[in-house]
């Protein structure tokens, strides 16, 4: 894990100071001396040189992965950032461990601070739970975001300039607001009133949920909110939304997407579509989505690492990256039983 450059550079400064102490006593052992130190300080640079060669050939990395939990998105963001670092740096030169947090904080925390008593090269955290988590165990150990929408409002950055000027970057997963209430309003361009739908615990969905709202009122579209405070209120929450808006809206929220058949169950029954923050959210209960690939925003992530710890690049003020693009992408099956027509343009979720 860590580089051997000083040991080895010190063995041959200790063998240089063997060679020293090999003379005799007296002026002439004391002039053999200082010739037997020339000698060794020369071969000393030369070992080292050769130390330095062969550390940049034999160094390894060990990278903790803390994955907030189990759903599509995160795990293709996880699946990217192992991909590309297994790539970049090469056969066997990483070791990557990767632990899920079950979407509970005292997991991801416990989590983070073993990875720091392991003193690993570096952390990555999947999820604003596992981010936040992982800042609170280190400010020294380089910790890398993904699956993030806004790191202002994870890291409580008031004057967010897309640094943080600390330990930590990363990826932001937030795809273009606007562009998704264009998408609501072309696909249902009916609809009375909106139901936004997210976690409240998640500071990220409410990021979203409030651009969105704002959105909806430049459309002079009827709106209201439905939190949940964990998956255990979805049910009611979601019932609630339905009796009272005939289109509901999800942003990238991970406990949501952790309910996505629990959500399904009750708005395709009762025939109420749903616009989806991301492809996996849609895949489980949308009807269409604006949608990144969580997959290269990992492999993006990945390349960052391997900046930071090959490169030497400076994490505290390396930008926080965005999705590379976005796709319309829509669920066939749920399009069919709603009887919801797609236009061109849009690509169809398979699976």
């Amino acid at each position: 894990m860590k580089k051997k450059v000083i040991s080895l550079m010190l063995t041959a400064l200790m063998a240089g100071t063997a060679l020293v102490g090999c003379g005799g006593g007296g002026n002439a052992a004391n002039s053999t001396s200082g010739s037997s130190a020339a000698t060794s300080d020369s071969g000393s640079t030369a070992d080292s040189q050769s130390a330095s060669d062969t550390s940049s050939a034999e160094e390894t990395f060990t990278i903790g992965v803390c994955q907030q939990l189990e759903h599509v998105a995160l795990d293709q963001a996880t699946q990217g950032f192992v991909d590309a670092c297994n790539e970049l740096f090469g056969e066997g030169k990483v070791t990557i461990d990767v632990k899920n947090g079950q979407n509970e904080q005292n997991n991801c925390a416990t989590i983070a601070n073993d990875f720091v008593a392991q003193d690993v090269d570096l952390i990555m955290a999947n999820g604003t739970t596992a981010l936040q988590c992982s800042a609170a165990a280190t400010n020294s150990i380089p910790i890398l975001g993904t699956s993030i929408t806004d790191y202002g409002t994870a890291l409580d950055i008031s004057d967010w300039t897309g640094t943080t000027g600390t330990n930590i970057s990363g990826t932001s997963d937030l795809a273009p607001i606007d562009e998704q209430a264009d998408m609501l309003v072309e696909l249902l361009p009916d609809v009375k009133k909106v139901g936004i739908l997210y976690c409240s615990a998640e500071p990220n969905s409410e990021y979203q949920a409030n651009m969105f709202a704002e959105a909806m009122e430049e459309k002079n579209v009827e709106y209201a909110a439905y939190t949940a405070a964990d998956s255990n209120e979805i049910q009611s929450v979601v019932t609630n939304a339905i009796a009272e808006c005939d289109v509901l809206y999800i942003p990238t929220d991970n406990t949501m997407a952790s309910s996505t058949e629990i959500i399904n169950n009750i708005c395709e029954p009762a025939g109420v579509p749903i616009i989806a923050g991301e492809q996996g959210i849609c895949s489980g209960c949308g009807i269409a989505t604006l949608s990144i690939s969580y997959y290269d925003l990992g492999y993006k992530t990945g390349e960052m690492a391997y900046d930071i710890l090959v490169n030497g690049a400076d994490v505290t003020s390396m930008a926080v990256e965005s999705a590379p693009n976005v796709t319309k992408m829509y669920n066939p099956s749920l399009c069919e039983s709603l009887n919801i027509t797609i236009p061109e343009g849009y690509e169809a979720i398979e699976g």
